[in-house]
């Protein structure tokens, strides 16, 4: 239960859909300064940082009292980027918390870091959540498919499990915050892409594919996070409101 459990941040400011996403303002502060100020409210924490590749999104954080780490503009994927956080930030868990979910609940990362402190058996952990029939046909919406003790089976962005007798079917929506351990990171880039990482553009697999548990905790249905333009206004009025 002593693990040095850390949260990451990565913000990039050159998103296709909706550029300098992390600077974006609700509410009167940007969101980046959102996602840190929940991350702070996770008890148990060791440290909070944001991994950018950018100056203007690392002089917006330092200006609200953030802690930055710069990393290469290069990596392919947000767990390279974690990587490369390692060798600058000592851990036993990391726990890679996306710049743009601004509604995240500080009690479902603790049930991460929980649960991941609890069993030491498991490599990396991450959340789902229920869902209905109608969304699972999204493939932008990740499903995951659970073994009895939590340890996810597959993930993908077809409808899992396929909805033979409808039913009998349960969606789970994978929430996308991880929990890695130490070694699980500092393997991961020598592991082999498969083709099934390769076909469905999830990293996840490549994870399941060298044989790494990945545990799934299940929580309430979380808010939307910001992908485009039409999420910003809807999660701009949540907050608002006072979500």
């Amino acid at each position: 239960m002593n693990d040095r459990c850390v949260i990451v941040i990565p913000a990039r400011y050159a998103s296709t859909r909706l550029p300098g996403k992390p600077l974006a303002d609700i509410a009167g502060k940007p969101m980046i300064q959102h996602v840190v100020e929940r991350a702070r409210d996770v008890p148990g924490m060791d440290a909070v940082v944001v991994a950018t590749d950018d100056a203007r999104v690392a002089d917006a954080v330092r200006a609200f009292g953030g802690h930055v780490v710069m990393t290469s503009p290069d990596h392919p994927s947000g767990t390279d980027r974690l990587v490369e956080v390692m060798g600058q930030l000592s851990a036993d868990i990391y726990i890679n918390l996306q710049g743009d979910e601004p509604l995240m609940r500080p009690g479902d990362v603790s049930r991460l870091a929980l649960g991941m402190r609890t069993d030491a058996s498991v490599g990396v952990g991450t959340l789902c959540h229920p869902i209905d029939a109608a969304e699972a046909q999204n493939p932008n919406v990740v499903k995951v498919v659970l073994a009895r003790n939590g340890d996810a089976l597959y993930f993908s962005r077809s409808p899992i499990p396929y909805p033979r007798e409808a039913e009998a079917a349960r969606y789970l929506k994978h929430v996308g915050v991880y929990a890695y351990r130490r070694e699980v990171l500092a393997s991961y880039s020598a592991m082999p892409q498969p083709m099934e990482e390769l076909a469905e553009k999830l990293e996840q697999l490549r994870l399941l594919h060298a044989g790494v548990r990945i545990r799934a905790w299940e929580v309430a249905p979380t808010g939307p996070g910001v992908d485009t333009p039409e999420c910003l206004d809807t999660v701009r009025r949540l907050m608002e409101a006072g979500a």
